[in-house]
């Protein structure tokens, strides 16, 4: 199986793709960064993108993508980049038929280092592990994109859906996930979730 992460923004949008079997073992297969200039329009840089994933995904024909889900921050404007980019890789996914799996940063730094909250040095150095590479891959956008086709290829692993958009399958929770959401239906409470 063969999965494109994307970590999507205007400016600069990470792409990385890996190829996996039934289990965990993921192998290094490309790693680029789209770039659009910061004084063009925001739909030339759509398109430019657009059409650069567009390329990649007509030529590397991948079984499912991995996008980095959109989540709030001080900086309306980035925001409102990484949605639109956000909603053009879906549309060209919709059009072929690949699935789309979003993952928020803290899922992907979870799955990758363990820890929710590490640092983009700790994630560089954990894909570089992991994908066996010569040299960590530059820059940061390139390995968060390896890091989440990474996160994807082991949530397939498990048994998760291939188009993650809403909750997660059961299938695909891990030991710890499935304890406490079984704790939850036991105890008859549910933690609000955070956005």
């Amino acid at each position: 199986m063969r999965i494109i992460g994307i970590d999507p923004g205007l400016t600069r949008l990470g792409v990385g793709i890996v190829s996996t079997d039934a289990g965990r073992r993921v192998t290094f297969e490309h790693v680029e960064v789209m770039r659009s200039p910061a004084d063009a329009s925001t739909p030339a840089r759509l398109l430019q993108l657009g059409s650069g994933i567009q390329r990649l995904l007509d030529g590397e024909k991948p079984d499912a993508i991995a996008l980095e889900r959109v989540f709030a921050q001080q900086n309306l404007p980035s925001v409102m980049g990484v949605a639109q980019i956000s909603g053009v890789v879906m549309f060209l996914a919709e059009q072929r038929g690949i699935p789309v799996a979003l993952y928020t940063p803290n899922e992907v730094k979870s799955q990758v280092t363990g820890y929710g909250a590490a640092d983009k040095a700790q994630v560089t150095t954990m894909v570089t592990r992991l994908l066996r590479l010569g040299a960590p891959p530059k820059p940061a956008d390139a390995a968060d994109a390896l890091a989440l086709a990474i996160t994807h290829a082991w949530h397939l692993g498990r048994g998760g859906a291939a188009d993650r958009v809403g909750k997660i399958s059961p299938a695909g929770e891990t030991p710890a996930q499935r304890a406490w959401r079984e704790a939850e239906q036991k105890s008859g409470t549910r933690r609000s979730p955070r956005h």
